[in-house]
């Protein structure tokens, strides 16, 4: 037994090593994944030398740690499902305090027992009320208040790190509330509705570049990116299914197409991977201006395809 159990600390302080040399790859690499990190260091409430974590929202920083194996597969062996607080040790280890009696607290506030979580969709709602209700609801502001916090306007905006925090924030939310909150919208000329409606949607720091890049270029950009290119993927099969059979990524043949051949399938699945593109270069706005004309219908098919919400109408 004496055997076994020297084996498997040896085997745990292993890993947990391999992975702070994943952490150290990943804050120099050039993919983005620091940006990642980053908010890692913010949900986990690392210190600002990186040597030591209290992980208060213990739940958080799983959840946050498991983003980062998703985007970045490298750091799969970090994840477990063992109990509430595996992945954080297996990461961090000895470096990361956790309060047992914080965690118990926060699981009563998971989803599960939101009260915004147990709405039904409804079409239509307001930014306002939406982000309304989010601030009422202990869990749902939570989770706005770090999002709010690594895209905050006061502070020089850093795109790639609040993207990060956006998927973050929409992958932590029901489907039900993903699905009112991006689609919700305002009644012009409601101030207070627009400026919820930026809040909930990442603008100005995740969505608008200065100049913006044409809607091609983004497309361009997002193939070239290992995580933005499998999002888009699966949105354009879920979406625009008939197109893909008819054209699938030619872009020779998607020139030929009218905005009347593009109907998406509008359904769940359609939902989810549209809402998943959030955080990413696909939500980033785009425009087709100063393109020379051959590049214009292409570039007007994307921009229809990325920003129209028409087919959810």
């Amino acid at each position: 037994f004496t055997v076994l159990f020297m084996y498997f600390t040896s085997v745990s302080t292993a890993q947990t090593t391999d992975c702070l040399q994943l952490r150290e790859q990943c804050i120099n690499a050039a993919n983005g994944c620091k940006s990642v990190w980053n908010v890692v260091e913010d949900v986990c409430n690392i210190s600002v030398l990186g040597n030591k974590c209290k992980a208060e929202d213990a739940i958080g920083c799983n959840r946050i740690i498991q983003v980062l194996a998703d985007e970045y597969p490298e750091f799969k062996n970090c994840v477990c499902t063992t109990d509430d607080f595996c992945s954080i040790t297996t990461l961090l280890g000895k470096q990361c305090s956790i309060n047992k009696d914080h965690i118990s607290m926060e699981t009563k506030l998971q989803w599960s027992l939101s009260a915004l979580s147990k709405q039904a969709y409804t079409a239509n709602r307001t930014c306002l009320e939406m982000n309304k209700e989010c601030v009422e609801d202990e869990v749902c502001n939570k989770q706005l208040s770090l999002y709010l916090k690594v895209c905050s306007v006061n502070k020089k905006c850093n795109m790639e790190e609040c993207q990060a925090a956006i998927r973050f924030f929409y992958r932590n939310m029901p489907f039900e509330v993903a699905q009112m909150m991006t689609f919700c919208d305002c009644i012009q000329p409601d101030e207070s509705c627009h400026r919820a409606k930026e809040l909930l949607h990442g603008k100005p720091c995740a969505v608008t570049a200065v100049p913006p890049p044409s809607c091609l270029n983004v497309i361009h950009t997002c193939e070239e990116n290992e995580l933005c290119r499998k999002k888009y993927t699966i949105f354009w099969s879920k979406c625009w299914r008939h197109v893909t059979k008819k054209c699938y990524d030619e872009e020779a043949c998607l020139e030929t197409l009218i905005k009347g051949d593009m109907l998406c399938s509008a359904t769940a699945d359609c939902k989810a991977a549209y809402i998943s593109n959030w955080g990413t270069m696909l939500r980033v706005e785009c425009t087709c201006q100063n393109l020379p004309p051959a590049e214009q219908s292409l570039c007007k098919l994307f921009h229809h395809m990325l920003h129209s919400k028409s087919c959810f109408s």
